[in-house]
């Protein structure tokens, strides 16, 4: 056995402050593919194939404990799930036994040989040992079949049968102890129910490599299975889903971008602090290493990991798992599906073990150490690791990335602030009068100018009078105050509102192939409700659908996006034609176009901003600001000249001069930051009050994403103010990711609705609970923000959902 030995960190290139090798044994046989466990107290593990080793996690001091009373190689051990008596269970061809680690204990101080219960022979090859919750019951996985032992009688209770392969492993359900679930080489998974020995659901095959572990999560609902060739699966067991599939992941990919996004951060940290790795491989020794999933373990990261208080986000709802491959160890978010930490056993030099061949992992809740034992592939070693969780995830995560940012505004506006800017007629003072002497005045050669309309002249007709105007209908302005205030209008959006589930009302757009690429209600009164469609058009219509539209018509290309003012006087549009207009709601008409000339590349976005102060667009790779002035005065002489008229303020590029593929910012209230995305999958925030760059993350999707969609609220609701700072991204093929702005991290991720080809879009509901995206399967998709997978499908399209939209005044 060896002695405890400090492992150099490869991050910081500190000793023992990640990992330390606490034990180490070199068995007689081959070790490459010896079943192991871990509990809260011990690691077990076969020794010389036939006997059954035990090592304290607590005291490394404590001397091993061997159980012997197999004749053949040991192929399972699983430890039982009470503390007193605690339990162990191990397999072989010959017998599966079951020891009281009490009574082993105290056979060994009085110097006698400890015997455990054998629970049945010749059950077969047992690949897998599972003790039920109470531990009653043990499930034997033998071959293709699942025998369910009484431990107290030690009889048969249930056979499953089913599987074409080998069961591989198995879990009780935690919420529901009747149900077990299974895994097999024939690369399914079944549900059963081992009380009355009958099969509930027999999944697909789901890969063409065998399946090798399992892992129930009762904190999210979900089961996830790994496979050799490093593919996870992630199944949801609501009650109601059916089993439906969450996500697939490839562990292979999802190390190569947390890599690439750590090596980011540690660029971007000071030269100081940049502390190159002495004891990891050389350069040119690193090998392509496959990573099958070995083992799958719960991880609390509930005091490292910070998470929003909002709406089921809370760091203690999050939960982690451990992953353990051949080439390292990872700890996996169920949330967000990303990797919180990776930890390579090639990168520590003084690790007795690069290759593993098996792998266990345990560490408990609020407690910062795991245990990890593993074996080698091409040797006889096995060790155990003790890993500090914290100082792992920590070395690994962003450096104050974003933590100092927030949409409400903390500070004033600065007096060079962009947001400063008044128009050269606002700042502008008439000069003072000058007083002339009588004697030099004289009177100047200057044209004629009538400021008022000469009736004679002929040039303007006689205004039409109204003989006659009956007043009917009259009401007190004490009544009309009152109706306004009580009216629907004025009402609160509930924030315990449940999603909309059923067809309200359906309107045909237009007559052919014209597409709707954009659709937003009114944020100021949910009155209204503008559609952009391809065929040049901007309809307008009311909120309940009824009527005839308003139709605005100017554009020469598709109307790609739409924005209302926060008073709902205004709607403006971007189309592909490279025109931006400004309409009048009241006249129904244009007010004010920016054409081609003024930009240098197309605007693919752009919205009212600051509380209709600004017009805010994205052109190329620059963020613009431009100043508007509104003139819808009517001139008899002059009546087709645009008197209204905008002038760019500012402008600012972004990192890298990517171009901007969405952009988004409050209106509602006063706030200084920007948010943008690039073709390059970067996601920047921007600092309009300081007038630069505040924070950037790199490969936020695989693809670049084609919208930002910030949780803005309503009029109509009050949120907590944490809840302002959360905003989610999609992109197509990718699913939606919903962030918190101040620290930059990725929360969770919505996966399940089809978006593999056409851009689908995004809204947050007005409560802030709920998360709505179109699909190209002709369904508008409906997410929980506590869940990962979605909890309505609302149907009712005949071709892809482009566009959704919530009504900002009432649910429907």
């Amino acid at each position: 056995m060896g002695e405890p030995r400090g492992i150099f960190c490869s991050a910081q290139g500190c000793v023992g402050d990640v990992i330390i090798e606490q034990r180490l044994v070199e068995s007689k046989e081959p070790a490459s593919h010896v079943p192991l466990a871990c509990s809260a107290q011990y690691c077990a593990f076969p020794v010389d194939g036939n006997v059954l080793c035990l090592w304290n996690t607590k005291d490394p001091s404590y001397q091993p404990l061997t159980l012997q009373g197999h004749h053949e190689p040991i192929t399972a051990v699983a430890f039982g799930n009470t503390v007193s008596p605690l339990l162990i269970c191990s397999a072989s061809q010959d017998y599966v036994i079951m020891w009281s680690l009490d009574e082993c204990r105290q056979k060994v101080l009085q110097g006698l040989s400890p015997r455990g219960v054998i629970m049945g022979t010749l059950l077969g090859q047992v690949l897998c040992l599972r003790l039920s919750p109470d531990d009653r019951t043990v499930a034997v996985c033998a071959g293709n079949k699942i025998l369910m032992l009484d431990i107290e009688s030690r009889s048969i209770l249930a056979e499953l049968e089913g599987h074409q392969g080998h069961v591989t492993a198995a879990e009780f359900c935690p919420w529901q102890t009747h149900i077990i679930i299974s895994v097999s080489e024939d690369r399914s998974f079944k549900v059963w129910d081992h009380h009355v020995g009958s099969l509930i659901y027999n999944s697909p095959v789901l890969t063409a490599f065998p399946l090798l572990s399992l892992l129930i999560d009762a904190k999210s609902r979900q089961l996830v299975t790994g496979c050799a060739n490093g593919q996870l699966w992630i199944f949801s067991l609501v009650e109601g889903h059916h089993y439906r599939c969450v996500t697939r992941v490839s562990l292979k990919k999802k190390s190569e971008s947390f890599s690439r996004r750590v090596e980011s951060r540690l660029c971007s940290l000071p030269e100081e602090s940049q502390r190159p790795c002495t004891h990891g491989l050389e350069k040119g020794e690193e090998v392509e290493a496959s990573l099958p999933i070995l083992g799958l373990a719960p991880c609390d990261l509930s005091a490292i990991v910070s998470a929003p208080c909002v709406w089921g986000l809370s760091s203690e709802t999050t939960s982690c798992l451990w992953i353990g491959s051949s080439a390292g160890l990872f700890i996996f978010n169920l949330a967000n599906f990303e990797l919180e930490a990776v930890l390579h056993y090639r990168d520590f030099r003084s690790l007795s073990i690069h290759v593993a061949g098996s792998c266990a992992v345990m560490s408990k809740a609020n407690d910062d150490k795991a245990i990890c034992l593993l074996t080698s592939l091409f040797g006889r070693k096995i060790v155990m690791l003790e890993i500090r969780v914290a100082a792992l995830v920590r070395s690994q995560q962003g450096h104050d990335a974003g933590r100092h940012l927030s949409v409400l505004p903390r500070t004033c506006v600065g007096p060079t602030s962009p947001l400063c800017f008044t128009t050269a007629k606002e700042s502008k003072t008439p000069p003072a009068p000058q007083r002339q002497s009588a004697g030099r005045s004289t009177v100047k050669d200057q044209p004629l100018v009538f400021h008022t309309k000469v009736r004679s002249s002929g040039y303007a007709s006689a205004p039409h009078i109204t003989m006659f105007s009956p007043k009917a209908n009259t009401r007190k302005r004490g009544d009309h105050s009152s109706r306004r205030r009580d009216g629907p209008r004025c009402k609160e959006y509930p924030l315990e509102s449940s999603p909309p589930t059923k067809l309200y009302k359906q309107r045909v757009l237009a007559h052919g192939p014209a597409a709707a690429h954009c659709v937003q209600y009114s944020a100021g009164d949910g009155q209204w409700l503008a559609c952009g469609l391809a065929n040049h058009l901007l309809l307008v219509f009311r909120a309940d659908l009824s009527g005839t539209p308003t139709v605005f018509s100017g554009h020469d290309g598709a109307v790609s996006t739409v924005c209302w003012s926060h008073d709902s006087r205004w709607l403006l549009s971007a189309s592909q034609d490279g025109t931006l207009r400004l309409w009048s709601l009241r006249r129904a008409e244009l007010a004010l176009c920016v054409g081609k000339d003024v930009f240098s590349k197309p605007v693919r976005s752009a919205q009212f901003y600051y509380v209709d102060t600004f017009v805010l667009l994205s052109s190329g790779p620059e963020l613009q600001l431009l100043k508007y002035h509104i003139d819808t005065c009517k001139d008899e002489i002059q009546r087709y000249k645009q008197k209204s008229r905008c002038k760019r303020v500012f402008r600012l590029p972004t990192t890298g001069r990517t171009e901007i593929t969405s952009l988004s910012a409050v209106n509602d209230f006063y706030s200084y930051l920007v948010l943008t995305a690039g073709r390059n999958r970067t996601l920047e925030v921007f600092d309009l009050n300081a007038g630069r760059s505040a924070a950037m993350t790199v490969e936020v999707h695989s693809r670049p994403v084609h919208q930002i969609c910030q949780n803005k609220g309503s009029s109509f609701t009050t949120q907590q103010h944490e809840a302002y700072n959360l905003f989610a991204t999609t992109a197509s093929g990718d699913g939606i990711k919903l962030w918190d702005l101040r620290t930059l991290r990725c929360e969770r991720r919505f996966e399940g609705h089809p978006n593999h080809g056409y851009p689908c879009g995004i809204a947050f509901s007005p409560c802030g609970r709920y998360v709505a995206s179109g699909a190209e399967d002709r369904h508008a998709y409906m997410y929980d923000l506590g869940s990962s997978t979605f909890s309505h499908r609302l149907a009712g399209h005949k071709d892809t959902v482009t566009s959704v939209a919530f009504s900002p005044a009432a649910p429907q």
